[in-house]
């Protein structure tokens, strides 16, 4: 009686979420935003924004991950990427839970337009985050380690550029993210083998003793993707 009852029994509901580390670089910092929750569990504590996934609406978790950058940040048209899927029984005291966690980035200039999305969000300095809720600190631990790390081989940093931008400001923007210093002839050599800039005709913008500098935008293609070189700035 007791081995039928047990194979008739419905298993607990699956929690499937998406989670969106959303980044930014403020005063040479790179800054994730975060949440302030208003319910249980982890009431009052900061969490990166997130929501459930949506069966009946969702195509499939990147459409969930947009849905919840333009309804919980008000963003739309940032470079989005899967980061990872984190799950277990013990990351959500519900029950056991999946999420598909995703990683945006936003350039200063877009957010100096605009006001923070809702009451209760901050922006905070990845590398000085209090305790999050869930494991969302793991999280973007594995998110920042992974922007770092790209950023060596490929055009990421420069969603974080607001536009136009000069090469130098555009050099200062990944060594901030990378934390080190890049040799500029490396940088420029970089630059040139990624091919993802458009020279701005005609602008130039004056910085300090030296002749006025040439603007760039990012080329129409690489606004929403990146592009990859084989070999990274230190090589």
């Amino acid at each position: 009686m007791s081995t039928s009852t047990n194979s008739a029994r419905k298993p607990p509901p699956l929690i499937c979420t998406v989670d969106l580390v959303l980044l930014t670089l403020r005063d040479e910092q790179l800054q994730v935003l975060l949440l302030k929750r208003e319910r249980d569990p982890f009431a009052g504590a900061l969490a990166l924004p997130g929501g459930y996934v949506h069966a009946d609406q969702d195509q499939g978790c990147e459409d969930a991950a947009h849905r919840v950058l333009r309804d919980k940040a008000g963003l739309e048209g940032l470079y989005l990427e899967q980061l990872a899927t984190f799950s277990g029984p013990g990351r959500d005291p519900r029950g056991w839970s999946v999420s598909v966690a995703y990683v945006a980035l936003v350039d200063a200039g877009r957010l100096a337009r605009r006001a923070l999305p809702a009451p209760g969000c901050s922006w905070l300095p990845v590398d000085r985050l209090p305790a999050l809720a869930f494991d969302h600190g793991h999280i973007v631990e594995a998110a920042v380690a992974r922007v770092r790390s790209k950023s060596l081989y490929s055009s990421l940093p420069a969603h974080l550029c607001p536009e136009p931008f000069t090469l130098p400001e555009l050099h200062a923007v990944y060594q901030a993210v990378l934390g080190e210093s890049v040799n500029p002839v490396s940088f420029r050599r970089k630059m040139d083998e990624l091919d993802i800039l458009d020279a701005v005709t005609g602008a130039k913008r004056a910085e300090g003793p030296h002749r006025p500098a040439q603007l760039y935008r990012l080329r129409k293609e690489f606004r929403q993707r990146l592009r990859l070189v084989g070999r990274g700035l230190k090589a």
